[in-house]
């Protein structure tokens, strides 16, 4: 299909959010345009054969679901499925020299207290469900008002009509997570396995005054207003590709290899240049929406980069693939439920106070926390026929309290640092060397990768590595003029954020993709497509 020198849209940025937003306006009779800078469509939500030889699609930047809407899923007619672990978590411990491990299920209650009970007794347990209490209640609220119009502080506060909403703003807004926390729950392997949600891919700590550890456990914890985190079927790569094909059935044109080098804004049109096989080309369109992070936007715009010290990201990530689980040193526990769920590494409450001062001062971890799991436990699609058969499987874990910051010399050096220091970690949980489990490729060499933050960005243009492009947002407005908005505004006219970078952005969830849509829908006057 040949490119037009006019649309009615040109989204840049071919990432989930950017084929969502490509959908929709698709669906609804504009002409459209979709730019990626990349060789395929996905960008974080990619899914890859990482290792040569090896026939398993890993899902290589991002893995769980939780904040997808099934409000898109039903819209676009996508064909996507995600399933539910067995088991939530797994976190090891060693108590008087002997190992074991709170096994929380998603299915079984009665497991989970009996395990709970054996680490904390039942002070802690009703403390835990008094926290889940809170969440709930948080959830409630906020998930079914993420597709709608920004509201204030002052109108959500005027909404709290129970004192469990009440207490569950006062926990989660108002003061830091870690005051919750640690005013609930007692033992510090579980106040850490809490305090996780409020950790991940940022750099942050328990008590941060700028509460940015607060919007990132409230993100974990709202997603379908039950905050389970759920397995994709066929891996990420399937969401990819079935948004590609709504946005195609819709007849919008997606276009890979295209780098776009400047956005000029003008009346009534914008002009947007791009790079395609070496050619360079130009075409206009009303309207431009960006579905990338705040330095490809500042470039492409020609505006000012300010940059905030909680917009860096902090994260490494490993995927494996292996020839078998591991066993676990805690007795009872089979390595295929450890590994459904989220396997905890050195994530107790005080080790992530250690590992946090440690980085702070420049250093790497001595003993970094982290987590995995493993997706063809409750999903093998995403491995051939001949993997499946012999029980391969694959493995993810992502790494905390790594900052850009310390990746920006020796970078080699420290990532590989950082992967023996994960191996360290998972080792004293295993009753065998996890290296004996770890596939060969066809060049007979360890099916393993590490990312760090610098790879995220050179990779996946995540900025400063940070998988939520920018800080996280709150999920209500902080400046009157965000109020009744969808919180896609750039300051120019008709040109839109519809990338994770945007208001109630982050993660793989679609929002700002359907918001940056609808939010056109509202200034033409018409009404939200139904796909074909």
């Amino acid at each position: 299909m040949a490119i037009k020198t006019h649309y009615d849209a040109v989204v840049v940025g071919g990432g989930h959010n950017g084929l969502v937003s490509a959908s929709y306006l698709a669906h609804a009779g504009l002409r459209v345009l979709l730019l990626e800078s990349g060789h395929e469509l996905g960008g974080a939500t990619v899914s890859q054969k990482v290792f040569p030889g090896m026939d398993a699609r890993l899902s290589r930047y991002s893995y769980l679901v939780s904040l997808l809407s099934p409000t898109i899923i039903k819209e676009l007619g996508l064909r996507f499925s995600t399933r539910r672990r067995k088991i939530a978590s797994c976190t090891p411990y060693t108590r008087d020299g002997v190992a074991g491990a709170l096994l929380l299920s998603n299915v079984d209650a009665d497991a989970s207290y009996t395990s709970f009970h054996a680490l904390t007794g039942d002070a802690d347990w009703r403390g835990y469900h008094r926290l889940l209490e809170l969440e709930q209640a948080l959830a409630s609220m906020v998930w079914p008002t993420v597709l709608e119009p920004l509201r204030s502080r002052e109108d959500w506060k005027a909404l709290l009509g129970t004192p469990t909403e009440r207490d569950a703003w006062e926990a989660f807004v108002e003061r830091p997570v870690g005051e919750t926390i640690e005013q609930l729950i007692q033992h510090d392997v579980l106040r850490g396995m809490v305090f996780t949600d409020g950790k991940i891919g940022i750099f942050t700590h328990a008590h941060d005054e700028t509460l940015i550890q607060n919007r990132c456990f409230i993100m974990h914890v709202i997603g379908n207003g039950t905050g389970e985190w759920l397995v994709p079927v066929g891996g990420m790569g399937t969401l990819v590709d079935e948004l590609a094909s709504s946005a195609r059935r819709g007849g919008a044109q997606l276009v890979t290899g295209a780098s776009v080098e400047a956005i000029s804004t003008g009346n009534p049109h914008h002009s947007i240049v791009f790079n395609h096989n070496g050619q360079r080309m130009e075409v206009s369109a009303t309207r431009v929406l960006v579905s990338a992070g705040p330095q490809v936007f500042s470039r492409l715009l020609g505006t000012t980069l300010a940059n905030s010290p909680t917009d860096e990201g902090s994260v490494c990530k490993v995927n494996m693939l292996l020839r078998r689980l591991p066993r676990l040193k805690a007795a009872g526990i089979d390595p295929r439920d450890a590994f459904a769920g989220t396997l905890h590494i050195d994530e107790s409450y005080s080790q992530m106070e250690a590992s946090f001062r440690q980085a702070s001062s420049g250093s790497l971890p001595h003993v970094p926390p982290a987590e995995v799991y493993c997706h063809t436990l409750t999903d093998d699609s995403i491995l051939g026929d001949d993997l499946r058969k012999q029980d391969y499987q694959t493995l993810t874990l992502f790494g905390l309290d790594v900052p850009y910051r310390l990746f920006e010399t020796e970078k080699e050096e420290k990532k590989s640092a950082m992967l023996q220091g994960y191996l360290r970690g998972l080792n004293r949980l295993l009753d065998e060397p996890i290296e004996d489990c770890i596939a060969l490729d066809s060049e007979g060499k360890q099916c393993i990768e590490i990312k760090c933050p610098q790879d995220l960005e050179n990779d996946v243009a995540l900025d400063r590595g940070n998988i939520f492009h920018s800080t996280l947002s709150w999920f209500f407005a902080d400046e009157p003029a965000q109020v009744g908005t969808y919180g896609v505004d750039t300051g120019f006219d008709r040109v839109y954020r519809c990338g994770s970078s945007a208001l109630r952005g982050g993660a793989v969830s679609g929002i700002p993709g359907r918001n940056a849509a609808h939010q056109i829908f509202n200034e033409l006057g018409i009404d939200m497509p139904a796909a074909r």
